[in-house]
This record gives C-alpha cells, structure tokens and sequence, in this order.
C-alpha cells in the first residue's frame, strides 16, 4: 500500500487554515491541484458585501517550522522569481507557524518588482499577522496595490474567474488581451465597479422623473399659454410652482422606491395632478373655455 508523507499534514494545516480564514469572510478560494502546482496554492476572489470586487490574488502557502527565522519567517524564492514579479494579479506568500496557529502574510509580487535579481527567499516581519483582527486589512491594502498597477480581472463566475487569474500570472494573451485603447475605461469601471451599479440602479428608478421632465419642457410654453389666457397673473411664477411642486412628488416617490418603500399615495396624488394640469393646455390651449 502507498504511504502518505509527513510532511503532508504540516503542509495542508497552513492551507486549511488559510482557506478557513478566507471562506469566513465570504471570499471565494479555488485550491490549485498538486499536479498544477507551479509556487501558487490557491486562487482567492474577494467579494464585499456577497460580491465579487473584481480582485483576485494568487498564494503560496507555507507551513511548518523550517520556514521561522530569529526575526519572522522567510518563503523560498526559487525558480518562481520571474514568474512571481511578472504575474498580472498579487502573489502572496503566507506561513503558518503551527505552534503558535498563526498565519503571515507578504505581498510576494510587490516585494520582488524592487529587485532586479532573485533575493533566493523573501522575508515575513512577525508583526505581518493574518487573523480575524487584520483580514479587512489584509483585503484593502492588496485590492489597493491591485488597483495600482492595474491588475484587477473579472469573470462571469467561479470556474471562469479561475480559469482566467491563472492565464493573467502568465501573462496576458494576445488574443483575449483588452483593446487598449479602452484598458483605461475598463480600469476605472473595475475600481468604482460598486458605485456603477448604484448609479446604474439609481437611473433606472428615476425613468419616471426623466419622462415627467422630458413631460414638462415640452410643456411649458403650451402652460404659459394656457395661464395667459385664463388670468392676468404673470403665468411663469404659476407654472413654475405647478412645475416645481410635481417636481418634489417624484422626488418624494424615487427616495421611496430608494428604500425598498412603495409610495403609493405620493403616486396616486402626483397622477392626479399631473393628469389634471397637463391636459389643460392641450384641451384649451389659449386658456379661453374657462
């Protein structure tokens, strides 16, 4: 019968620790099979809020004692140097020291850009904690370096999202590789991704308020009309406070909807309104039939 080694239960208690920490915050992790294995472990995704961020890492995972040091912990570079520098997403390298079950992180890719030749190992400062405490920090400080040097990717779902951060460490294909010419706009889609959907969102609910005003300027020369035939009052100021007070009832109801609110009175008093006031000019437009 096989044997198992050893030393595979050292390796697998930093990779299940590792991969424990991350699934509790939400974030999606993809272990990389051993016959696939070329310095990386893991693909993580992060998410916010049950959603991808568009950022995924790479991670080199290291356990057992032979990786402590006097003053922390160092990982072996090896033959990974180039790969590790050039890759277009975040390589990190963590150690699980499994006496004292803690992880350390560094920011492998970021630390090796800063030399030109290979360092042979790559130190991990005993202050570089990765736990419950630290994991929001851990996240914005790589997101952040991600968003600097541009290395942010983005996939329809998991399988894809692997599949695709594996490609981009090894560099960019010439056939899927973006147009550059719109590599700018795709970047800043990608770093306010989030905040183009709440505007997305928030254009589609205010279609009514884009059709009432659309409404009211084609409107408002026919409201003049109509004011100045059935009153001597100077008709702007009065078609201005009609114009004014729909105004502040579709307000009303978009903040409604904003909230998960559906604002039924507003509506049915804004229709009536509406209604009334902007068929006048059309039935009477030069306001004369009282």
């Amino acid at each position: 019968m096989s044997t198992v080694r050893s030393s595979r239960r050292i390796e697998r208690a930093g990779v299940n620790a590792l991969r424990a920490l991350l699934k509790k915050y939400d974030h999606i992790v993809q272990e990389i099979d051993g016959g696939n294995d070329r310095g990386e472990d893991m693909i993580a995704n992060f998410t916010r809020g049950g959603k991808r961020t568009g950022c995924r890492i790479a991670i080199q995972v290291k356990s057992g004692k032979k990786y402590k040091r006097a003053n922390g912990y160092t990982i072996p570079v090896e033959d990974h140097f180039d790969a590790w520098r050039q890759s277009r997403i975040p390589i990190v390298g963590v150690v699980y020291d499994m006496k004292r079950k803690q992880l350390f992180w560094v920011n492998l890719t970021g630390q090796l850009r800063s030399t030109e030749d290979s360092p042979g190992w790559v130190q991990l400062a005993n202050t570089a904690r990765l736990n419950a405490d630290t994991a929001d920090g851990f996240h914005s400080e790589i997101s952040s370096y991600a968003g600097d040097v541009r290395m942010c990717i983005r996939a329809a779902n998991q399988e894809e999202a692997f599949t695709e951060a594996v490609r981009a460490r090894q560099g960019l294909d010439p056939e899927t590789a973006p147009n550059p010419l719109f590599e700018g706009m795709a970047d800043f889609a990608l770093r306010r991704e989030e905040q183009l959907h709440v505007i997305a969102r928030d254009l589609r609910r205010s279609i009514p308020i884009q059709a009432l005003v659309l409404i009211m300027l084609w409107e408002w020369p026919r409201q003049i009309r109509f004011v100045e035939g059935s009153t001597d009052m100077n008709p702007a100021p009065w078609v201005f406070g009609l114009y004014s007070f729909m105004f502040l009832m579709t307000l009303t109801i978009f903040f409604e909807l904003r909230a998960g609110r559906k604002p039924r009175k507003p509506a049915i008093r804004l229709i009536l309104i509406a209604s009334n006031f902007l068929r006048l000019p059309i039935m009477d437009p030069d306001g004369d039939r009282g």
